[in-house]
């Protein structure tokens, strides 16, 4: 029996005694060697595992690579066996033999030698701190490269594991899009550890089985590794859920022997087809992964028998024509299900996958479904990107698998650009990771592939990030729709866009695609960023008007020495403080008084903010975020209005009798500044209006009409239930300019004989007990 690995209790030193410690190190090192080898190892001997590791990756690589290439190969292996002797795996198995097997499945794929040195090293700078540059020095630039791509971050602090999760992915998938050989060499590490899962302990297992689901597999299926998707699915099932899997694959097993005879007579029957079609094909049943069964009865509410009532065959041919013959006379066969029959080889999948597939009723009512493809497309449907050093010599079609991968992997770099920190750019990424699409076309016949449920403006999105942010409108099949329009297959889409339109918060309710939803939320942090710079500006502007000051009168050195005051890094910071309500301007009016006075600072009274009385701060309600108009009372031009300075928050603007704003004008006085409309806004302003009516045929539409005939927009029409049998309320949000044009609107709409009566509506005090003084974006129909 072998001993188990030494620790260092097991070894009795002294750590003051250099002469101890030489002897702890030569006893440990000694006992390692009995471990590996038996009693009568002497460190002189050769390791056995060096020697049986070699010659079965050798093996393995002889038949695609030169011996100059496999002789730097085995540099690396003796490198990483030296960095790693004395550490074990969990199972109790020298730790080389994980990085060799890494190396093992990267050489299955005919993965280059770079990919295979990377995968022998991957773990050397995370856990035995060789440094890039030494890896640099010993096997180049590019295994440094692909070997940093693949190590952790363990030496940075995060907050929590989430975050530094987040963190070593980030980095993993940006160094993945600058070369796909770092995901290769990272699945195949993934692989191999989910392999060997069964000695770690059980809640790790279910968390990196839980990771494993949720980034790994849809990666590989992502690439086009369906093959190893599918391993890596039933693995982390397996270790996840170990019971349920169980479960089913016993049932998987019963059920086998009782279906032996139907798939027998299907099978017979279609080569039988083929043949007389006078076509060379192979002809296989396709068994179900125990977790796309789980998955299939999990989405789909099936029993396990309806899953396993539906039989599966691929059919491999010589050429694409030989595909569609072969689909014809698998349907003389046997009678197609209608709708069911989808050309993968007209319109590839996202990750280039190609096939037709047709779903039939045969013997028994039982449904088959086929999966008919030639042989170059059934290696690339296995092997996704891992075909482009599989079969170097491939055609369009794979150039064509190769240029997918390389669109979306340019997509984690544009996604990355504009997202905030790590754990949002993941939460980015983990939407595009799931790839079943809608096809949709643009004006110009181009097809694009976005997750099926993207809306219209995703579609923008996906072409520029700009014609996304301009987007004001979209035809779909030449007809005006809503933005948040869900796109189908077979769509052809037209955006429009205005140069003066941009971003609202609104559309994060209702984008689908990671590239739409972080580039909406850049847009929106700069936008902020700058609209609440101005914002300050003009408070303090409007602060120091009763000093008898302006900005362009502060010089350099006193706004120098009130950045030195507040702490802040610039005046831009100082203002954008303000803006975001963090400062209050007449306190920074009042300091600036004080510098540009020569008076002493210490005795400025700037304290306690007080300052002679400021003009009001004009509004004109097109100064986008960081002024919101308050949906508890939807302030028009013509209202008494004031605002209030929310921290972190902008300023809010409400009316002078709105409830809300009173009550927390009592509780925090100090935070509310005089404002004033401008002579002449700049936009059209919501209001909300109910109207009692007569319940006649046609009254809404009548009522509608009388509106938009008064020169208003209706944004939203609701109908209240009956109040009685002769009466009902409709309610509308409508657009007007100001107090003048809706009272132009309801004197209009009171000449309708079925109007009883129309008033202004305050929207319901409900929702608005917050802190942040009833302050909720003002959105604008999300929509156009």
């Amino acid at each position: 029996m072998s001993a188990t690995p030494p620790t260092a209790t097991e070894v009795e030193h002294d750590a003051d005694s250099p002469s101890s410690a030489r002897k702890y190190i030569d006893a440990v090192l000694e006992q390692s060697f009995r471990h590996l080898f038996g009693p009568t190892a002497t460190p002189e001997q050769p390791r056995r595992h060096d020697v049986v590791s070699i010659a079965k990756l050798t093996s393995a690589l002889s038949g695609y690579l030169q011996p100059e290439e496999i002789k730097d190969i085995k540099a690396a292996f003796h490198f990483s066996d030296e960095a790693h002797l004395g550490q074990y795996r969990q199972s109790g198995e020298p730790y080389i033999t994980h990085p060799v097997a890494v190396a093992e499945i990267c050489a299955g794929w005919n993965l280059d030698a770079q990919s295979i040195m990377a995968a022998l090293l991957h773990d050397v700078m995370e856990d035995q701190g060789v440094t890039k540059a030494e890896l640099a020095e010993r096997f180049g630039a590019k295994v440094a490269e692909l070997v940093d791509g693949l190590s952790k971050l363990d030496k940075m602090e995060f907050r929590n594991r989430e975050e530094a999760q987040a963190e070593n992915f980030r980095k993993m998938l940006l160094a993945m899009a600058r070369d796909v050989r770092v995901i290769l060499v990272k699945l195949a590490d993934r692989l191999h550890n989910m392999r060997t899962l069964g000695a770690v302990p059980h809640e790790k297992r279910r968390r990196v089985a839980r990771e494993t689901l949720d980034i790994y597999a849809p990666i590989a299926h992502r690439l086009g590794l369906n093959n190893t998707y599918r391993e890596l699915q039933d693995l982390s099932f397996a270790n996840f859920n170990p019971h349920r899997y169980a479960t089913l694959e016993k049932a998987v097993k019963a059920a086998r022997g009782n279906r032996r005879e139907v798939v027998g007579k299907i099978l017979e029957s279609v080569q039988r087809a083929i043949a007389d079609a006078k076509l060379n094909a192979e002809v296989t049943g396709r068994e179900k992964t125990i977790f796309s069964i789980y998955k299939k009865m999990r989405d789909k509410q099936l029993s396990f028998s309806q899953v396993l009532d539906v039989y599966g065959f691929r059919v491999v041919v010589e050429s694409a024509l030989e595909c569609y013959t072969c689909i014809g006379a698998l349907h003389a066969l046997y009678k197609p299900v209608p709708g069911k029959f989808k050309d993968y080889i007209a319109i590839p999948k996202v990750n280039g996958y190609q096939s037709l597939h047709t779903t039939l009723v045969g013997p028994f009512g039982a449904p088959i479904e086929f999966q008919v493809r030639t042989r170059k497309m059934h290696e690339i449907a296995e092997a996704g990107v891992a075909a482009h050093w599989l079969y170097k010599n491939g055609g369009a079609d794979l150039n064509d698998v190769q240029k997918r991968a390389h669109q979306w992997l340019k997509s984690l770099l544009d996604i990355q650009s504009e997202a905030g920190d790590s754990s949002e750019f993941l939460e980015h990424v983990k939407i595009d990771l799931f790839p079943d699409a809608v096809y949709v076309f643009t004006p110009k016949s181009k097809i694009m592939a976005l997750p099926r449920g993207a809306t219209a403006l995703d579609f923008a999105y996906s072409i520029h990030s700009d014609l996304g942010n301009q987007c004001v409108a979209v035809k779909i099949n030449n007809e005006l729709l809503p933005l948040r329009t869900e796109l189908k297959s077979g769509d052809i889409v037209e955006v429009i866009t205005a140069p003066y339109s941009k971003p609202n918060p609104a559309w994060l309710g209702f984008v689908r695609t990671g590239k739409a939803r972080s580039a909406i939320r850049h847009y929106l942090k700069t936008m902020r960023l700058n609209e609440s710079v101005q914002l300050g500006e003009r408070l303090v502007d409007q602060a120091l008007k009763g000093y008898g000051l302006a900005l362009s009168d502060v010089t350099p050195e006193a706004w120098e020495k009130l950045v030195q005051w507040t702490g802040n890094k610039n005046r831009q910071e100082i203002f954008a403080d303000i803006g975001l309500g963090r400062r209050v301007a007449a306190v920074m009016a009042k300091r600036i008084e004080v510098l540009m006075s020569g008076r002493d600072a210490d005795d400025d009274g700037s304290r306690d903010g007080t300052a002679p009385h400021a003009p009001p701060v004009v509004i004109t309600g097109t100064e986008g975020m960081s002024v919101q108009l308050s949906a508890c009372c939807r302030p028009i031009p013509g209202d008494d209005i004031m605002g209030y300075i929310g921290i972190g928050l902008g300023m809010a603007i409400h009316t002078t009798d709105c409830r809300v704003a009173q009550r927390i004008h009592k509780r925090d006085p100090g935070r509310w500044i005089d404002v004033a409309w401008a002579p002449q806004p700049g936009r059209l302003f919501d209001v909300a209006v109910k109207v009692l009516v007569k319940n006649t045929k046609g009254v809404f539409a009548r009522v509608a009409a009388d509106i938009t005939s008064a020169d208003a927009n209706i944004v939203h029409i609701a109908m209240d239930e009956d109040l009685s049998q002769e009466s009902t309320v409709l309610r509308f949000v409508i657009q007007v300019s100001d107090r003048v044009h809706l009272a132009n609107v309801m004197r209009r709409v009171r000449t309708n004989p079925d109007v009883m009566r129309i008033a202004r509506e305050r929207p319901s005090e409900e929702g608005h007990h917050r802190h942040d003084g009833g302050m909720r974006i003002d959105r604008e129909r999300a929509d156009y």
